[in-house]
């Protein structure tokens, strides 16, 4: 009943910048939890970012903070995923993902939020 869809995949340069939108539909709320998770080839998806409905809490992975933010816009009905400094390594399936938010605030429990809602996800592939 809510749809999302990613876009502004592609290929990028070891060092170079991407930016992943995603965009809702259907029975959308503002109160949503969003977050971009990843996949890589013979690995388990790994949550990279996310932030509250207000936007006053966002998380990150270990191995994207400093390198990737996220943000969003409720009025349009999206979330973005801007990635900088890329490295190989990033190179994966990056899904968009939504759900309620989280009864307390903070980056903590971010990541503990239930993703009821998922993209069909967007390849990014980062090569020297």
């Amino acid at each position: 009943q809510v749809q999302l869809v990613e876009s502004g995949g592609g290929s990028a340069q070891v060092g170079g910048s991407l930016r992943l939108s995603c965009a809702a539909s259907g029975r959308t709320s503002s109160s949503y939890t969003m977050g971009w998770f990843r996949q890589a080839p013979g690995k388990d998806r790994e949550i990279v970012a996310a932030i509250s409905w207000s936007g006053g809490s966002t998380y990150y992975a270990d191995s994207v903070k400093g390198r990737f933010t996220i943000s969003r816009d409720n009025a349009k009905n999206t979330a973005v995923l801007q990635m900088d400094s890329l490295k190989a390594e990033d190179t994966a399936v990056y899904y968009c993902a939504a759900g309620p938010p989280t009864y307390y605030s903070g980056s903590y429990y971010l990541p503990r939020a239930r993703y009821d809602y998922w993209g069909q996800g967007t390849q990014v592939t980062v090569s020297s």
